[in-house]
């Protein structure tokens, strides 16, 4: 490992990943590891199962900053809600306890942050002045805020009311597959929701990721907004790299 590397952890509500990462491109140095997260997602068997995945990614090396992004508002290393994993998580001293568990300081971040953070270094927004919101449609809207450069962190953009729904409630990508919405319907709730956005943010790049981003072409030409919007670079490594490059840059 070169001193210029750092690893990420990204824990979700069905799969834990890692890997280690080349800060300078954002390129993975070793293999990414992928395992299931454990059923109920509760406290001590994800902390439990993150101690392994770090212990195969760097077995002899205690030295390298380490990130790990999870799926809830992080306020002061404390949880203050849960995505697809346990309530119990909710309140808890979680960056305190992985760090307990792990045997090494950790910097702790909110999943969506990670991502946002990870196309400012090293993909879409990358060089990119003023302020940039990164969403991610998928189970519900997850959120990231970057204002040249510097995260804002735990934004909540896909629960802004709009016409009296949560907006993710209509938006995300899990609405338009239970409502079995064709791409032009869907891109009538997307046209509502970003220019909201618009009207209350005025950024200056909007990136749209999640899985479904894969297929952009199919519903971002459909937009008609004054901001350019684009599709995220990256999807599945987006809380490995974002998660990574900040603990280099706040290291626990």
């Amino acid at each position: 490992m070169t001193e210029k590397t750092a690893i990420g952890i990204d824990i979700g509500g069905t799969g834990i990943k890692g890997g280690v990462i080349d800060l300078a491109t954002g390129d993975l140095v070793s293999e990414r590891v992928k395992v299931a997260t454990p059923e109920g997602g509760r406290p001590d068997d994800i902390i439990e199962t993150t101690r392994e995945i770090l212990h195969q990614l760097a077995p002899d090396d205690h030295t390298l900053p380490i990130g790990v992004c999870f799926p809830a508002v992080i306020k002061n290393g404390r949880t203050m809600s849960a995505a697809n994993v346990s309530k119990k998580w909710i309140g808890l001293a979680a960056e305190e306890l992985f760090e307990k568990g792990l045997g090494a300081p950790i910097h702790f971040v909110n999943d969506a942050d990670a991502a946002g953070y990870a196309e400012a270094q090293f993909g879409a927004a990358r060089g990119v002045t003023g302020v940039v919101v990164l969403t991610t449609l998928g189970t519900g809207i997850g959120s990231a805020l970057i204002n040249d450069g510097v995260l804002v962190p735990n934004t909540e953009f896909g629960h802004l009311e709009i016409d009296g729904h949560d907006a993710e409630s209509k938006a995300s990508n899990a609405a338009r597959v239970r409502e079995d919405l064709d791409w032009k319907r869907w891109a009538k709730r997307l046209q509502r929701y970003y220019e909201t956005l618009e009207m209350l943010l005025s950024p200056d790049l909007i990136l749209v990721g999640g899985g479904v981003s894969r297929s952009y072409e199919e519903f971002l030409p459909l937009l008609d907004l004054k901001t350019p919007i684009k599709p995220a670079v990256h999807r599945n490594n987006a809380g490995i790299l974002g998660s990574a490059a900040l603990a280099n840059r706040f290291p626990g």
